[in-house]
Formats: C-alpha cells, sequence, structure tokens
C-alpha cells in the first residue's frame, strides 16, 4: 500500500529511499543482462528498407535539379539560368513570354492553351517597352543570326534591324524571330509578369509597323499571375524556399534548439520549481510573440506584411502576396487559438504545477546521479542533424526528377525557327517537366522513410535513457550496486538486444503518421470540392479522421515509450514489453496517472517554449535583406519557419527526453516495485512516496 510503512534496516534506515547508509543491505539490481535479440524479422526489414532509401534517392540525385522548382523553361527546353544550356543561360534566369496574345489567349475560358505550355524565353531581366521607338526581344542567336549570346545581350535581346524581310514579316505577325515589347513587366518569381495595357508609344510604333492586333486587358494580368500563384506552383517555390533559406534551417532548426534545450536541462538539476514557472511564463510569452508576427506578416497589423515581389521598383499591381498573405492569415488564427489555450491551461494548472515540481525533483536527482545523461541526447542530435540534411537535399532531389518535355498546344499557333529558316507550326508551343506516378511514389516512400528513422532514432535513445535511470532505481540509488558507466552498458543493451524491438516500436508510429500526411494531401487536392455546396460533408470525415488517427497516434506513443522501459529493465520482445507496461498502467492508474501526466505536461511545456523561440528566430533571420531581395528571396517564410519548429522541436524533445524518461521511469519502476512486493514498494525514494502519498490524500 502507498501508505504502508518501508521496511527498515538494521541501522534503522528506510531502505526504501535512495540516501541509503552504507551499512544498509543492497538488493541486487533488477536489470535483466542475459538477454536473446527479438523482432529480427522487422529489423532486416528496417535494413532492406534503407537500402531502397539509398536507390530512391539516387534516383532523384541522378534525374532531378533542385533549381527547376524556381526557374521556368524556355522555348528550347533550357532550363533558365543553367550553364549547361544550350545556349549557355547562366546569367539568363528571369522568364518571359514572348507573345502577348498567346499570354492573353491562355486566360480565356474553353482556350487550349496554357501560360506553362507557351512559348517562352530566358532573359536577364524583363524587357521596358521603349519611350520613343519600338524594342524586341529576339530569339537566342543562332543560324544566320551571327552573334554571340554577350552581343545579343548587350543589343538588349534586339536584332530586328539585321533580319531578312521575311524574317521581320514574320515577326510583324507575332511569330518570331523577334517579338515586340509592347507591355511593362515586372520579374516576379522569377517570371515576367505583364501590365494591363500596353505602352501607348510602343503600340503606337507597333501599329506604324502594320503588326497585327495585339490584345490588352486584365486577362493578360491574370494569365500570368495564375501560372505562378497555381497550387503546384506555390509548393515548388515552397519546397524551393527550404534550399535557399539552409543557413535559417541549421541555426534555427539545430543549433538554436539545441543550445536552449542544453540550458534548459542543465539548469534544471539546481533550479527545479524555478525552471518549471520559467517554462511556463516563457511558453506563453513566445507563443503571444509569434501570434503577433504572424499578424504582422499577414497585414492585419501595421504595414509590414509580406511581399512576393522580386525587384525593388515592382509597382503594388504587380505584388502576387495575396496568396502567401492568406496562408499567413490562416497560421495566424491558428495561432491565437493556439495561445488562448495556453493561456487558460496555465491558470488551469497552476495547482498542479506545484505538485508536478516535486516529481520533476525525483528525476532531476537521477539525472544528478549520472551525469552522462546531460550529453547522451547529442548522439541522436548528430544523427538526426545528418539524416534531415540527407533527406531534405534528396528530397529536394526527387521533387524535381521530372523529365523535360515538350507541351501540346493542340496546334493553331507558329513559330519561325532560325535553324531551319522557317516557320513552324507544330514547335511553338513552349516545354515543361513531366512527373511520373513513379516518382510521386518515390516521394511517397521518401516521406515514410523519415517518419520511420526518426522514429527509429528517437526510440532508441528513449530506451538508452530508461535503462540508465532504471539502473539507478533499482540499485536504490547506490552507485556501487550500479554499472560504473551506466549510459554506455544501456545503450550496449539496446544495440546488441534490442534494436528489432525499437524498428518495430516506431514502424507502428511511421504507419499512423503516414496515414495522416496522405489524408492531408487527398484533403488538399479536394480543397474546390470542400468550398462547393455540400463541401462540409468533407471537411467533418476529414477532421473526424485525423481526430480519430491522432489518438491513435498519441496513444501508441505513450504505448510505445512505456514498453521501452519495460525493455530497458527486462529484455523483452516489444509486444510482450508493450503488453506489460499496459497492465502496469492499468493497475495503477489511480495511483500515478495523474503525477505521470502533469509532469510530462511541463515538459512538453518546455519543449513546445524551445519550438517556438526556434520559430521566431527564424522569422527574424528571414526578415534580413539577404531573403528579401535577389537570388537568395524566399518567396514565403512559412514552410522554413514551420520546418525550423518541427525540427527544433524533434531537437528539443531529444533533450527533455531525458527528463521525461525519467520521469516516466521512476514511476513505472515504482509500479513494478508495488507489483512484485505485494502492493510496498521496496526500492521507491521518500520524495516520491510523499509525493503520491500526498496526492492520494488529495493535498
Amino acid at each position: 500500500m502507498l501508505g504502508s510503512r518501508q521496511p527498515q534496516g538494521p541501522e534503522g534506515a528506510i531502505v526504501g529511499g535512495m540516501d541509503v547508509e552504507a551499512s544498509a543491505p543492497v538488493r541486487k539490481s533488477r536489470i535483466v543482462e542475459d538477454r536473446r535479440c527479438h523482432n529480427l524479422p522487422v529489423l532486416f526489414l528496417f535494413v532492406a528498407f534503407w537500402v531502397g532509401m539509398i536507390i530512391n534517392s539516387s534516383y532523384g540525385w541522378s534525374k532531378g535539379d533542385p533549381r527547376r522548382l524556381v526557374y521556368g523553361l524556355d522555348y528550347k527546353g533550357n532550363m533558365c539560368g543553367d550553364k549547361k544550356g544550350d545556349p549557355d543561360l547562366s546569367d539568363f534566369d528571369v522568364r518571359y513570354w514572348q507573345n502577348p496574345n498567346q499570354v492573353y489567349d491562355s486566360a480565356l475560358d474553353g482556350s487550349p492553351i496554357n501560360l506553362v505550355n507557351a512559348r517562352s524565353i530566358c532573359l536577364k531581366d524583363c524587357p521596358k517597352p521603349s519611350n520613343n521607338s519600338l524594342t524586341w526581344v529576339c530569339d537566342y542567336p543562332e543560324g544566320p543570326i551571327n552573334l554571340t549570346m554577350q552581343d545579343w545581350k548587350n543589343r538588349n535581346y534586339d536584332y530586328f534591324s539585321i533580319l531578312s524581310a521575311s524574317q521581320q514579316n514574320t515577326s510583324l505577325y507575332l511569330q518570331g524571330p523577334c517579338y515586340p515589347v509592347l507591355f511593362e513587366s515586372e520579374n516576379l518569381f522569377w517570371s515576367c509578369q505583364l501590365s494591363v495595357s500596353a505602352s501607348a508609344v510602343a503600340l503606337t510604333n507597333w501599329q506604324n509597323l502594320g503588326g497585327v492586333h495585339v490584345n490588352q486587358g486584365d486577362l493578360l494580368v491574370q494569365a500570368v499571375h495564375k501560372a505562378i500563384t497555381a497550387p503546384s506552383a506555390v509548393l515548388k517555390r515552397y519546397a524551393a524556399d527550404l534550399g535557399k533559406a539552409w543557413p535559417v534551417l541549421v541555426v534555427c532548426g539545430g543549433i538554436a534548439p539545441l543550445i536552449l534545450s542544453a540550458v534548459w536541462l542543465l539548469i534544471v538539476r539546481i533550479f527545479v520549481g524555478v525552471v518549471t514557472w520559467i517554462t511556463v511564463v516563457l511558453l506563453n510569452i513566445f507563443a503571444f510573440a509569434v501570434t503577433v508576427f504572424l499578424y504582422i506578416k499577414a497585414g492585419w497589423i501595421g504595414h509590414d506584411a509580406v511581399s512576393a515581389v522580386v525587384g525593388d521598383q515592382a509597382a503594388n499591381d504587380l505584388s502576387a502576396s495575396t496568396s502567401e498573405q492568406q496562408h499567413l492569415k490562416v497560421a495566424a488564427v491558428v495561432m491565437t487559438v493556439i495561445f488562448v489555450i495556453l493561456v487558460v491551461s496555465t491558470i488551469i494548472l497552476i495547482k498542479r504545477i506545484i505538485v508536478a515540481v516535486a516529481v520533476i525533483k525525483v528525476s532531476a536527482k537521477a539525472i544528478g546521479a549520472i551525469p552522462s545523461l546531460l550529453i547522451l541526447p547529442l548522439a541522436p542530435f548528430i544523427l538526426l542533424t545528418i539524416f534531415f540534411v540527407y533527406w531534405v537535399v534528396a528530397a529536394l532531389y526527387l521533387f524535381s526528377a521530372g523529365s523535360v518535355a515538350r507541351n501540346d498546344c493542340s496546334g493553331g499557333c507558329c513559330a519561325y525557327d532560325l535553324s531551319s529558316q522557317s516557320v513552324d507550326c507544330g514547335g511553338c508551343c513552349g516545354y515543361d517537366y513531366k512527373f511520373t506516378r513513379h516518382i510521386a511514389l518515390a516521394l511517397l516512400y521518401h516521406i515514410f522513410g523519415c517518419f520511420w528513422t526518426t522514429q527509429f532514432i528517437i526510440a532508441c535513445s528513449l530506451t538508452t535513457i530508461a535503462g540508465a535511470v532504471a539502473s539507478y532505481y533499482w540499485a536504490q540509488g547506490n552507485r556501487s550496486a550500479m554499472p560504473l558507466f551506466p549510459v554506455l552498458s544501456s545503450a550496449k543493451r539496446v544495440l546488441k538486444y534490442s534494436l528489432g524491438s525499437m524498428a518495430l516500436g516506431s514502424l507502428v508510429v511511421a504507419i499512423i503518421e503516414t496515414i495522416r500526411f496522405i489524408l492531408e494531401a487527398i484533403r488538399n487536392r479536394l480543397r474546390a470540392l470542400e468550398a462547393a455546396p455540400g463541401g462540409c460533408i468533407i471537411t467533418l470525415f476529414w477532421c473526424c479522421g485525423q481526430c480519430c488517427l491522432g489518438c491513435i497516434e498519441w496513444t501508441i506513443k505513450f504505448i510505445n515509450r512505456n514498453a521501452y522501459i519495460v525493455i530497458a529493465i527486462t529484455g523483452k520482445g516489444f509486444c510482450g514489453a508493450a503488453v506489460h507496461a499496459t497492465n502496469l498502467i492499468v493497475t495503477n492508474i489511480l495511483r500515478i496517472g495523474t503525477v505521470n501526466i502533469i509532469g510530462n505536461v511541463i515538459v512538453f511545456l518546455g519543449k513546445v517554449g524551445v519550438s517556438f523561440a526556434s520559430a521566431l528566430f527564424a522569422f527574424f533571420m528571414l526578415e534580413t535583406s539577404k531573403y528579401k531581395t535577389g537570388h537568395d528571396k524566399v518567396s514565403s517564410p512559412l514552410l522554413p519557419v514551420l520546418f525550423c519548429w518541427a525540427v527544433g522541436y524533434v531537437v528539443a524533445s531529444l533533450f527533455f527526453a531525458v527528463v521525461e524518461m525519467a520521469i516516466d521511469t521512476i514511476i513505472l519502476s515504482f509500479c513494478e516495485d508495488i507489483e512484485e512486493h505485494n502492493g510496498t514498494p521496496i526500492y521507491a525514494p521518500p520524495l516520491l512516496m510523499q509525493t503520491l502519498n500526498r496526492h492520494n490524500t488529495g493535498s
């Protein structure tokens, strides 16, 4: 019983406490050393899966190029800015659609042509109409045009004056090889956004030369705007943002949470109560700061809304920030809800936090007895850092691994071919990347690999921590009864006997996470249906599905954590350990449930606080001029910030897991102690007994 008098040693010392006198008898540790391997087929499956990961990534590295996610293709199938193109386009990274009528027609309802399929060229900058004459943008010099690319550039892409009469005539019919610059344009996501109306001077000169009628109006703007803000284009830019903002990911997704977590872990040993309250206060402050920052960038507060325009002279009416601001507004609303929940929860849990401080003190005492636990998280941190770098790079290459192919414009357009020196009515279409189904499957395989590998590394880390802390509990805090190096001994047992169990436990979680990811992807595909009448049913089903899967995932992770503790103590297989841990928890739920949850909530608040701080630091870094102009400009800070938040949370989890697992291990060992000794814990520390007794009596 909890209130039972603990057995006493011959000197009258309480042997159930951790501060045992030297003369008190020491019982043999309960940590099982003689073990056997379990769940080996799953371990072999994990190894085989990783062989597949390497092969999968190799395909992306051989076929992909992340720059494709940013820059478009020209009329010859070259990627803008590619020095390996034909010709060399290393200085030409802005895509410009040459034929204004083709741009206009692409916006008409029922048009057989899409702007992404239209004929475009790569330029240094978006061309400007002249104030006193008609300027042209001509195809790359080749065939009879004896100019170098540098000469072509120096002539502002214009060699209309040296064309033959027939070539000039086809140019006046918007068939090339030269096309008139009639509209103002601005560099928008590395594509030239045309204005509504043509320049009066340029249009007059065009008409005086006998040029064909050119369409004007909002459709010109809408066509380009629609092409560069389409969901697929936005997804590509968001993915490319990760590559551009990699210094932010390293600093705010790795270094910042590492430092913050390590500092929290070090000072928690000395100032447990203070750290607990500081964690709660800082969490609310960071949540408030992130919320306000989102409101500012969404344009609801002040005049510093995120701008998606590349270039310092971009006109306001050419801004494509609308979609990005909408995303940030949604994030701001969600963050507001989270902030309100945090504040309310903090007020409600004030009394419970006082109780939880005592529980954390017990775990802090165990950590103090095994100082190497403080540096243990560095090992999984390094492994996860290496893995995430590999995973992000491979994902970018896989995502850009489509093949280049000419688009089908369904006829109806012609363009002059300098090589054949004739008008080709089958070669006026542009090029695009064609993504096959196997690339989508490769990406899904890669994403599942991220979930499984991350959970596997975390599982190994948690089990190692549990083994070290359990050796402290079952040795009654007597270091002479503990291994010389508790952490190394625990890690050795995990690596030698339990990797199969780690693979199985992490596989179950990875499957649930992947299903949730697929559901989210399906919902994004059904956005249009959600907005239609009756779309609320889709939203309802999705919310119910995600809610159920979220509960299942939380339950599985909870069971896994306790199963890892049993594995660390007894060496059982994953399934047997999960059953045993569940039985212990169910049997003692009223005794330890509330204290366990409250202690873990405090640690959880610390993890969330670190992740919010990482996200805020990422916002500040992305506000510098480096990421607001030029080639390194990110289209939206949203994805890099979310990535830093997620990775920061994972990094913080690795460090905070020391305290979290110490709490769980001591309490589960306490339950095992009760079961083995007929309701009377023999090894329990006095502070734990006092806390549980006080909680049991309602104080």
